[in-house]
């Protein structure tokens, strides 16, 4: 058993809850993770996690701790900050964003007075924290930086001015692949040894239909009995609406498949394509409507996104830019055949375990989605390869390389 002297662990937990899917997955599969491994290994209570959060609603607090499975834990503490009014009426005056106002004035307040060892957040670290404390930031991609012209100006303007301080004021940068620590070096200059590999896990059988009645979720969701699948979020880089023509294109030789778009369709930064009048009536209508050619069922619920997944004839992600790739892991680990694109990073997230396309090219990708929902035999050996390749990530692997890193910012020698 590993014996530590206390240490004390910050965490920004402020997107679980908020319908953020990637960014929100991997934070709230570490912290549950990151509890299992302490129950069980660090059982002298010598490691505390503070869990810092802008929610102030007690019944959602309390469906946050449910959900982490940490509500009888004392190690895990949950702590929800709020903005001074000053701070507070800027916010409501649209004079200055509340991520700004957390990380300049709400968080390193708190901080001054009740210091933790490490701190870990994503991206954009706070302003005025002692140097004791170590600041360990995550990248989940650097698509600002890459496709340019998918990003708002006014968050470009942001990330423009606070990406290169977050990165220079870091102890650790966590990269989520290969590709993407090559990607911050690349565009940021970094030394590579301040950048670690820690690669995100994936959801098993485990979170699958034996516990949600396929039935329910189908009738939920308003889905088709038979369909292809997309879930993530909306935004340009995703290459949704060269996905939608794809289709279009092989709809008339696969008639009992559909095509279902899983995703918030009022989120930020959502592909204006996708709302646009040129598109077919059945793009336009398509929601909740079980008949329609192309169903958008909206954002889904946690714990209905497994199950989801598994109702599916054939997994696609076309995505133009990524910086790892959780939900092709997802769909192969629910033993779904992907196609998705053929990018560096999923690349290397899925190796030979899916059928690849450029995401450029549109009869390609009508391919290989014809393909995908055709030829069994393939259909098979994507789903063993899947499954054999969904074993080297896992979310403990992911929480137990954490565990190490946030050590040795405090203890180099550890």
């Amino acid at each position: 058993m590993k014996q530590f002297n206390h240490l004390k662990i910050g965490i920004d937990i402020r997107n679980i809850g908020k319908k953020r899917t990637g960014d929100e997955v991997v934070f709230f599969e570490l912290v549950r993770s990151l509890r299992i491994i302490n129950e069980y290994e660090y059982t002298n209570n010598k490691i505390e996690f503070y869990l810092f959060t802008d929610v102030t609603d007690k019944n959602k607090l309390e469906e946050i701790k449910r959900d982490l499975e940490i509500k009888d834990d004392e190690r895990f503490k949950i702590i929800f900050l709020t903005p001074s009014l000053i701070f507070s009426l800027l916010r409501e005056k649209r004079l200055l964003n509340n991520k700004f106002i957390w990380n300049l004035w709400t968080l390193p307040r708190y901080l001054k007075k009740h210091p933790v060892d490490v701190y870990h957040t994503q991206y954009i670290t706070p302003f005025f924290v002692s140097k004791k404390i170590k600041i360990v930031t995550t990248i989940h991609d650097v698509s600002f930086k890459a496709y340019k012209q998918f990003i708002r100006w006014s968050d470009l303007f942001f990330l423009k001015i606070l990406i290169p301080r977050s990165l220079k004021r870091a102890d650790k940068i966590i990269a989520v692949s290969k590709f993407t620590k090559n990607e911050i070096i690349k565009y940021y200059n970094v030394k590579p040894e301040k950048v670690e590999v820690v690669y995100n896990g994936s959801q098993s059988t485990v979170h699958s239909s034996q516990y949600v009645n396929e039935d329910i979720i189908r009738e939920k969701y308003n889905l088709p009995e038979k369909f292809i699948l997309y879930m993530g979020t909306l935004q340009p880089r995703k290459n949704i609406p060269r996905l939608l023509e794809a289709y279009l294109k092989i709809k008339d030789k696969i008639p009992d498949t559909k095509l279902v778009i899983a995703g918030n369709t009022k989120a930020h930064n959502v592909d204006k394509k996708l709302q646009a009048a040129s598109y077919p009536e059945k793009l336009r209508t398509g929601a909740g409507k079980p008949q329609a050619d192309i169903v958008f069922p909206g954002f889904i619920d946690e714990k209905d996104k497994m199950v989801l997944i598994k109702m599916a004839h054939l997994f696609a992600f076309p995505s133009l830019y990524e910086g790892f790739g959780i939900p092709i892991l997802e769909a192969m680990s629910q033993g779904i055949p992907v196609v998705a694109s053929d990018i560096a990073s999923l690349s290397e997230v899925g190796g030979r375990a899916y059928l690849k396309f450029n995401p450029c090219g549109l009869d390609e990708m009508a391919k290989k989605l014809y393909t995908g929902c055709t030829n069994e035999d393939l259909r098979k050996s994507l789903v063993n390869l899947g499954r054999s390749r969904v074993e080297f990530f896992s979310w403990e692997k992911t929480a137990r390389k954490m565990l190490g890193i946030y050590e040795k910012q405090v203890r180099p020698n550890f």
